[in-house]
């Protein structure tokens, strides 16, 4: 018998399989997706807009045919004649599906916009930036020297400020004799000077004085988001900060799957390029409207990222990524005009910075984390994990630094959870459950108060509660570990074992009702046996990465631990501990770096000085290849358990002494003994 086709939606990975000629938005309002409709699926509003996918996706495990969806029909042709749809783009409320696909809703079709938990750090920058701002007078055209303007705005150069050899790009130098005359032969000139280059380059110029200032954008591009800074070269202060979802997620989640459909689909990589690129350009645009500057004054732009996201943003197949060696096409630091990446909302000559990779599967990011937090220059034993999609683990002090990247996966941002969503107004970001009651107590995004609060009800009416994003459903699995709800295998008990009727029967295993919506049309919201395991994945990749470095370093434990990235500003110490993620340490030399890549972005935005020093110490990071470790797999076994089947954990409360792997009653009802080392 054939089955009914299979819709998954990207980026909350929700899918169902529903009858051919269901039309795509009906799709997901049934799974709970977030998709956009005021006009009553009449295709007058536009705000259900999508975006399918088509070829092959092993991660999904489908092949996407061509006509996956139905054919245009009046509606969509007469909207996309009056108001124009952009290129590959339906109205979900018209399309219908037919066969197999792989749907994305992208962030101006979702009622609640991604929270892009990226802010930039308050760290004061040291200033030297690469484009500086130069006023200088030229000597008139003379008939008995005849020179051109260029040489002799190049002897002023060298005169005034100690200038030498002047690049200048074909379209400046078409503007220059206009600008030196209209403005008397004063001319103040905008000037990039890499620490590699020889020559200054020239990126603009101005008749007279000029006191615009310049402007420059760190780039964090990352797997799931992309979070972009705009700074000002005059002094580092942040002018406007924003994110969105990086577009690549409707080609696959992870790494891994991205590469799989660069393999499988001829011109994938350079389609998912171009999906990149053009979310980049949307990106400075906003940026530039934000601030209140014109996009002409983005002079720079540093980017880090993971080696595949490197090689995408460059239009290089990832493919010998995907595969031993892992070896790059280039690991070195890489400067290139704006033009090159299609950067067209900034100025036509600017320029463009990205860090140097550390290895094959560690990134620009993790060298960004490094420069920020500098491990090389500490007196303890520093542990330094930037948790995202794929995980980037640095351990090291003044005696020796070491790196490596985990797949982690995109359970930690909401992904592959029954109930998850992306970070947006309305989704649980924090969970308490009383180990007594087992009652759980939950904030949302857009909200300060707890579920229990007086007034939480009004203070959360026009978000609702829509579903769970990563912090929360890290907290809410590490508090059923604490109340007993759950035991270390990461089994949750039935209502009888764990004395709650939250605990409900799913089929062979039980789920927490974490929250029902559904008196008020909203959704139930539950911890699955299936999100358990998605977490224990992920926290076991994280944590046999880092005990693959301490192996290395030949210790047991560590001094300190450093949480970057979202989930360092959003995660307790004590929740990420009892799950596993982290080893053991005094919770109080637990602490949170922010978003230590975008910092590390900035600081070599700022500075010609970061940039020579983050090259340099990149040459010394010892790089471990986790693919390769035979240590990994017994690491990752070992860590499934909640927090650790071996490893002791002597700074945590003491947990529940439960297990449920029974057909009765809970063995052993007791308090488990801290283990000690």
């Amino acid at each position: 018998m054939t089955q009914d086709p299979l819709v998954i939606f990207t980026p909350s990975g929700k899918r169902g399989r529903f009858p051919a000629g269901t039309p795509v938005l009906t799709a997901a309002r049934q799974l709970g997706v977030d998709l956009d409709s005021v006009c009553g699926g009449r295709g007058i509003c536009s705000k259900c807009q999508i975006t399918p996918s088509y070829g092959e996706f092993p991660k999904h495990g489908v092949t996407v045919r061509d006509d996956a969806l139905s054919e245009w029909n009046a509606v969509e042709a007469r909207y996309d004649e009056k108001r124009g749809l952009a290129e590959g783009r339906r109205l979900g409320c018209q399309a219908t599906l037919q066969h197999d696909v792989v749907i994305d809703v992208p962030p101006e079709s979702q009622v609640h916009r991604q929270v892009v938990r990226k802010a930039a750090s308050t760290r004061a920058m040291v200033m030297d930036p690469a484009t500086k701002l130069y006023f200088i007078e030229v000597p008139e055209p003379d008939m008995d020297e005849p020179r051109g303007d260029l040489e002799r705005l190049q002897e002023a150069l060298a005169k005034d400020w100690g200038i030498g050899a002047l690049d200048a790009p074909l379209p400046l130098l078409r503007k220059l004799q206009p600008t030196l005359r209209k403005g008397g032969w004063q001319v103040t000139v905008a000037l990039h000077k890499d620490h590699r280059d020889s020559a200054h380059r020239l990126i603009d110029l101005w008749p007279g004085y000029h006191e615009g200032r310049l402007y420059g954008l760190a780039i964090d591009l990352g797997s799931t988001t992309i979070a972009a800074h705009l700074t000002d070269l005059r002094n580092g202060e942040v002018l406007a900060s924003a994110g969105l979802m990086n577009p690549q997620i409707r080609f696959g989640e992870d790494l891994m799957s991205r590469v799989s459909y660069a393999m499988m689909n001829p011109g994938g990589d350079l389609e998912m390029t171009r999906a990149v690129r053009e979310a980049l350009n949307q990106l400075a645009g906003d940026l530039a409207r934000d601030g209140g500057i014109e996009p002409e004054q983005i002079v720079e732009a540093v980017f880090v990222c993971n080696p595949v996201m490197h090689h995408l943003l460059l239009g290089i197949d990832p493919v010998e990524l995907g595969q031993a060696p892992f070896a790059l096409a280039t690991s070195d630091v890489l400067t290139l005009g704006a033009a090159d990446l299609d950067l067209t909302a900034a100025n036509g000559a600017a320029r463009v910075y990205i860090l140097p990779c550390i290895a094959g599967h560690v990134g620009a990011d993790a060298a960004a984390v490094a420069l920020s937090e500098a491990p090389e220059t500490s007196e303890d034993l520093a542990l330094i994990v930037d948790v995202g999609t794929n995980a980037e683990i640095l351990l090291g002090d003044r005696a020796r630094v070491l790196a490596c990247s985990s797949p982690t996966g995109p359970a930690f941002e909401g992904a592959q959870i029954s109930s998850g969503q992306r970070a947006a107004p309305g989704a649980i970001e924090r969970v308490e459950i009383d180990p007594v009651t087992k009652e759980p107590r939950f904030r949302v995004i857009g909200s300060d108060l707890w579920s229990d609060d007086p007034g939480f009800s009004e203070a959360t009416a026009t978000t609702g509660i829509t579903g769970i994003c990563g912090s929360g459903i890290i907290e809410a699995v590490a508090e059923m570990r604490l109340a007993g709800l759950m035991d270390a295998s990461g089994l949750i008990g039935s209502a009888e074992q764990t004395g709650t009727r939250r605990a409900i029967p799913e089929g062979r295993t039980h789920a927490y009702l974490l929250h029902d919506g559904t008196a008020d049309g909203g959704p139930r919201i539950l911890v699955t046996q299936g999100d358990i395991r998605a977490i224990q994945l992920a926290k076991s990749a994280l944590y046999a990465g880092a005990r693959l470095l301490m192996d290395e370093r030949g210790v047991d434990k560590v001094d300190r631990v450093v949480l970057a990235g979202a989930f360092g500003a959003h995660i307790s110490p004590k929740h990420a501990m009892v799950l596993g993620m982290i080893p053991d340490a005094p919770l109080d030399k637990v602490t949170s770096a922010g978003n230590a890549a975008g910092t590390g972005a900035r600081m070599a935005l700022c500075s010609v000085e970061a940039r020579a020093r983050i090259e340099e110490n990149v040459g010394r990071i010892t790089k471990i290849e986790t693919a390769i470790e035979p240590r990994f797999q017994e690491h990752f076994v070992n860590a499934n358990a909640i927090p650790h089947a071996t490893d002791p954990f002597p700074h945590l409360p003491d947990l529940p002494d439960v297990s449920f792997n029974t057909g009765g009653a809970a063995e052993g009802g007791g308090r488990r003994r801290r283990r000690r080392a």
